[in-house]
């Protein structure tokens, strides 16, 4: 394979180019990159890809941290088939179907009651979307009534979505550059929760929480407490970063602060949740429950296109005491094929034990990952949670310095993995130095994954890292 040097804002998922070699650009397809031929990919089987040109690749990352049961699973297709076969598309604006209550009832049971409604779209960008207006209509309708809270707080280097809203409330600036007078001007950022790239030397955990804390207390006095409707976060930040961890009570300290002031808690968990980090919800492991919570990618498992928003009880009653409706509205909202299976894949997940099996294949991965890998020169950092695991990379081991941007480092290596000797699939990311530069790829298998797949993929991983960084000459 040709490796190629592709500019890194043209991913809207997080994987920085195209998977392919120079071409003339014949295809009919306004694909991510316009002159690169992309790999034709023929079917898909159990946790292995199967290209046109006769290779299999194993598929480490789940595409996107999306594929969580494995690919080709019958039981889901029978049932999208027969929702197809009974009613394939429903009209929100006059009709409900089973599945879709069923679907929504599941999700809102998973919560130990903390959740009261669910919100099926299509993409994590339309759920971040949607939660963007809940949270707005929330102060509208609360009595008394908040009209002038229409600002977001987020995170530098984090990704909530490509739509101009949930661009607008991330911190991704390759992503933001080009769009940046389109966006909405009343979203500011703080310091993530970065503890590789943020603590100073010999900090704690806790005077690191206290000090972002006090950063985000002091922008919400900064922009005005009184008009901030929501501070929004991944509490495993996913595509920007990494798979990064916050470090123990972050969650805590920041639901405090928005407590303090008002304002509304939002967690995407569209690329961490639905078990990808061993609980179903990734706030489970934080000790908080947010007033909205996206989720996606491991809802429905590549099956269908699907996401969707939770709501709690606050924001729900003050819905139901007000207008008693949600103003927003999608054509394809809710729909049957991909509630049928979402509502399969969670319902596999639930009778195999698979959340268990996140658990104890994620120990095994972060640990045998940092045993092979940790004193590589140019591995910085591994990181992770559940079966979400990110190694970043550098230019130097003492300083920890970033490569350039314009090295393509992750992508390069992405695209190695891909020929025969390693036949492997990783996810590449950019931006979790400083917003621009920094390296890393994620490893995101399927939940299913077995003991001796976890060994394949540590050890196959092991040798393209380590060959890339000899090969090219990088260190």
């Amino acid at each position: 394979m040709v490796l190629i040097k592709l500019d890194s804002a043209a991913d809207a998922d997080g994987a920085n180019g195209a998977n392919g070699v120079k071409t003339s650009g014949t295809s009919a397809v306004l694909h991510r990159h316009l002159s690169h031929e992309f790999l034709p990919l023929i079917r898909s089987e159990g946790n292995y890809l199967f290209l046109e040109d006769g290779r299999r690749v194993f598929d480490a990352s789940g595409g996107a941290a999306v594929g969580c049961i494995g690919w080709g699973n019958k039981r889901v297709a029978q049932a999208v088939m027969a929702q197809i076969l009974d009613a394939p598309y429903c009209a929100s604006i006059f009709y409900t179907t089973r599945v879709h209550e069923e679907l929504c009832r599941s999700l809102v049971n998973s919560t130990n009651g903390h959740m009261s409604r669910a919100y099926i779209v299509n993409s994590g960008s339309e759920a971040m979307e949607a939660a963007i207006k809940l949270a707005r209509q929330y102060f509208l309708e609360a009595s008394p009534s908040q009209p002038q809270r229409t600002r977001f707080i987020s995170r530098k280097q984090s990704y909530h979505g490509i739509t101009l809203g949930a661009l607008a409330v991330g911190g991704h600036e390759l992503r933001r550059e080009k769009f940046e007078p389109l966006l909405m001007n009343n979203v500011s950022r703080v310091s993530p929760c970065s503890p590789f790239r943020g603590k100073t030397a010999g900090e704690s955990d806790d005077s690191y929480v206290d000090r972002l804390a006090k950063e985000l207390e002091d922008e919400f006095v900064k922009v005005g407490p009184e008009t901030v409707c929501a501070f929004i976060a991944e509490p495993v930040v996913g595509a920007a970063l990494g798979c990064v961890p916050a470090v123990p009570r972050y969650f805590k300290a920041m639901q405090a602060v928005c407590q303090k002031y008002g304002a509304l808690l939002i967690l995407d968990e569209v690329m961490c949740g639905m078990g990808r980090t061993g609980t179903l919800h990734a706030w489970e492991q934080e000790g908080v429950v947010p007033d909205i919570q996206t989720i996606g990618k491991a809802l429905g498992g590549g099956y269908q296109p699907v996401a969707g928003v939770l709501a709690n009880h606050r924001v729900i009653d003050a819905l139901e005491r007000g207008t008693s409706s949600f103003v927003h509205g999608h054509t394809y909202q809710g729909h049957p094929a991909g509630c049928a299976a979402a509502l399969e894949v969670q319902r596999i997940i639930q009778e195999e034990g698979l959340l268990a099996n996140v658990r104890e294949m994620g120990d095994l991965l972060g640990a045998r990952l940092r045993d092979k890998l940790s004193k590589h020169p140019n591995v910085g950092d591994i990181r992770g949670r559940g079966l979400f695991w990110g190694i970043e990379f550098v230019a130097d081991e003492q300083s920890l310095t970033p490569f350039p941007a314009e090295a393509h480092v992750a992508m390069e290596l992405s695209e190695l993995g891909l020929n025969e000797k390693y036949s492997i699939n990783v996810y590449p990311g950019g931006g979790s130095a400083d917003g621009i530069r920094g390296d890393h790829i994620i490893i995101s298998p399927a939940f299913n994954v077995s003991r001796e797949e976890i060994e394949t993929i540590v050890s196959t991983v092991t040798r393209l890292v380590s060959d890339y960084f000899a090969s090219e000459n990088k260190r």
